[in-house]
């Protein structure tokens, strides 16, 4: 018989955690989703991909919302969000990205750059969330975009894929540098990417 001290863990979930899971769920099988493309070319597979990424920022906003409603903040949720996040707004667009045709030397250059900084960017915001909040309960402001932002490079990917463009006609055609290619939509995630790591760029949170 199982020894019940090994579901301790999950027994000491709180509802937003649960919540957070979610999030990390419509992570992952975005991105199965996105190999599943890659793999027979089927649309479907390629906008239930997308669709994901709003499903996951609904559980995303949910769990913070249920959290401060219940007074139920921990450091344990807070990691645990970050590490959904890196799943649902980090890997799982660059894997669409890359099943949409991203594929060129410098593009998958682009697209780990992507992750990186969304990577860095949350760590960012675990340790000096304290110092953000300013004594109160929540951070007053953002240091760089927030990483649910990749939601807009998901809608582009999307809207491409409904009018054909993926693939060898993704928008901007592909530039060719000496043995090296890249694909100006790769541009992008560069952009996104560096916006999330910028420490200038402060956004009000509500």
């Amino acid at each position: 018989m199982a020894d019940p001290r090994h579901f301790s863990l999950l027994r000491s979930f709180r509802l937003a955690d649960f919540l957070t899971l979610g999030n990390a769920a419509c992570g992952v099988a975005a991105v199965f989703c996105a190999i599943a493309f890659a793999r027979d070319g089927a649309l479907a597979w390629f906008f239930a991909a997308a669709a994901l990424a709003p499903a996951a920022f609904v559980f995303d906003v949910l769990d913070g919302k249920v959290a401060r409603s219940r007074h139920a903040h921990s450091a344990f949720g807070r990691e645990l969000d970050s590490l959904a996040d890196v799943i649902s707004f980090g890997v799982a667009p660059a894997a669409l990205g890359f099943a949409a045709g991203l594929t060129a030397s410098l593009d998958w250059l682009a697209l780990v750059y992507f992750v990186c900084c969304g990577v860095s960017r949350l760590a960012r915001f675990n340790v000096t969330a304290d110092a953000l909040a300013q004594g109160g309960d929540r951070v007053k402001y953002f240091e760089g975009t927030p990483i649910p932002t990749s939601v807009v490079l998901v809608a582009l990917l999307a809207l491409a894929a409904w009018y054909g463009n993926v693939g060898d006609a993704l928008p901007g055609g592909v530039w060719t540098i000496g043995p090296l290619a890249l694909h100006p939509f790769a541009l992008l995630y560069v952009i996104s990417g560096s916006l999330m790591i910028s420490k200038t760029l402060r956004i009000p949170k509500w």
